[in-house]
C-alpha cells in the first residue's frame, strides 16, 4: 500500500502519526517540508530504497520505525541506528533512542583523554 502525500499540508504539517496502516511505500513524502516528527512503526516498508526517501524532508528529527520488515531485518544482522541514520542525517531520535552521530563520539571521545 502507498500513501498518498497532501501537498496542501505539506507547508505547515510538523507531525504525522501514521503507524498500523500496512504502509510500504512512502512516494511523495518529500512534499512535508516542515515535518519534524513522524510516527510510523509496525508498517510494511521493507527496503532502504523506501527508507532512503525520508532524507528528503530537511527538519526530520524525530522517527519511530521499529516494527517495520526493514528494522526487523537490518536490528537482527547490525545496528539498526547507526545504519538509518547514516541514511536520515538529520535524525536526532530513532524509536526513542537519542541519535549519536560518529563526529559527535569522536569528540566526546577526545576531549577526556587517556591518564
Amino acid at each position: 500500500i502507498s500513501v498518498v502525500f497532501q501537498e496542501a499540508v505539506g507547508d505547515t504539517l510538523e507531525e504525522l502519526w501514521i503507524s498500523y496502516n500496512f504502509i510500504e511505500k512512502l512516494r511523495g513524502i518529500r512534499v512535508m517540508k516542515k515535518l519534524k516528527v513522524l510516527y510510523m512503526s509496525n508498517n510494511l516498508v521493507k527496503d532502504w530504497a523506501e527508507f532512503a526517501r525520508l532524507a528528503e524532508l530537511p527538519l526530520l528529527e524525530d522517527l519511530v520505525f521499529v516494527g517495520n520488515p526493514l528494522q526487523e531485518k537490518i536490528a537482527a544482522e547490525q545496528n539498526w541506528i547507526e545504519e538509518a541514520a547514516k541514511r536520515v542525517p538529520t535524525l536526532k531520535k530513532l524509536d526513542g533512542t537519542l541519535v549519536v552521530k560518529q563526529q559527535q563520539e569522536e569528540e566526546e571521545g577526545g576531549e577526556g583523554g587517556e591518564n
